[in-house]
């Protein structure tokens, strides 16, 4: 079966019903039987709103960005993003093909 890199991009303190975004996802994909999910925070970036998110040495910011990385069938994660789209909204999420060895 082929296999899929799912990324999804959001900004650490994202908030859905009382929870960070990226703990629903995680919980979400966890019970939706995904084999496994690695959140990654960035150092520095930015997104649609252009603001630079950022973490300086003498400043600790609290909204980094952060990125979730999901690799399963393909076929499931598209199937997935329906729902996914209705907890994280407008991020950006991007799929792609990839060979798992």
């Amino acid at each position: 079966m082929p296999s899929a890199l799912l990324r999804i991009y959001l900004k650490q303190n994202a908030t859905f019903h009382d929870k960070s975004i990226y703990e629903k996802v995680i919980e979400f994909l966890l019970d939706s039987g995904i084999n496994g999910a690695t959140l990654l925070r960035g150092i520095e970036g930015y997104g649609a709103d252009k603001k630079i998110h950022t973490i300086k040495v003498l400043q600790l910011s609290h909204d980094l960005p952060v990125v979730m990385e999901v690799i399963d069938d393909e076929e499931k994660l598209r199937s997935l993003i329906p729902q996914l789209r209705e907890i994280v909204g407008n991020e950006l999420m991007t799929i792609q093909k990839v060979e798992i060895v």
